[in-house]
């Protein structure tokens, strides 16, 4: 062998390497799109007690239009009456919604939901201006503490919990100033000991 040359011994070790690294790649890929698909799906937003919704079924004015969402977590639909809302994402909702028209109703019903507003979250403890604001989507904790006046000089910037909405348990988690906020939350910035 002299200086660059490569055997053909060399070279079907070389292919291999390259097919054996970009199997790797595409395994890789094909892995965080999973992941990433599956993430997006258990994100969906569950709607709850004081969301205000639009109920839209195509050809059927009589039957669409913006409902609330009960304290009981329903809504009442013309034709078919009261409809579990609460828990359901937005397509979840669609879905009961067209499977009640279909039984004696309409042959294909195709409906569609949308949130028209979010039910408030709270911000609690050392906050300059305690109190439920109206939820806006994107919100982070640091976004609601802004709502809610700012920190006062008692706040514990680094001990701040919420309680999910959507959690049965309302376990209290201990979370960051970037955290993502969704409606219904319960913030609580707590005080710091001096």
């Amino acid at each position: 062998m002299y200086g660059g040359d490569i055997t053909g011994g060399q070279r079907s070790g070389l292919k291999f390497r390259f097919y054996l690294q970009s199997l790797v790649v595409l395994l890789l890929f094909a892995f965080n799109a999973t992941a990433l698909k599956a993430q997006n799906s258990t994100l969906e937003y569950t709607l709850g007690t004081a969301d205000k919704v639009r109920v839209q079924v195509f050809d059927e004015e009589d039957v669409s239009g913006e409902h609330e969402i009960n304290a009981n977590g329903y809504i009442s639909i013309p034709l078919i009456g009261e409809i579990k809302a609460s828990g359901l994402s937005e397509r979840g909702l669609a879905a009961a919604i067209s499977e009640k028209l279909r039984d004696g109703f309409l042959i294909n019903p195709r409906v569609s939901v949308q949130v028209l507003n979010y039910r408030p979250f709270y911000i609690m403890g050392e906050v300059r201006q305690p109190g439920g604001y109206a939820y806006r989507n994107g919100m982070t904790v640091l976004n609601a503490v802004a709502v809610g006046g700012g920190f006062t000089y008692r706040a514990d910037e680094d001990n701040i919990v919420v309680t999910r909405a959507n959690d049965p348990g309302q376990k209290k988690q201990k979370v960051e100033i970037r955290t993502k906020v969704f409606p219904g939350d319960v913030i609580k910035v707590m005080e710091r000991t001096f």
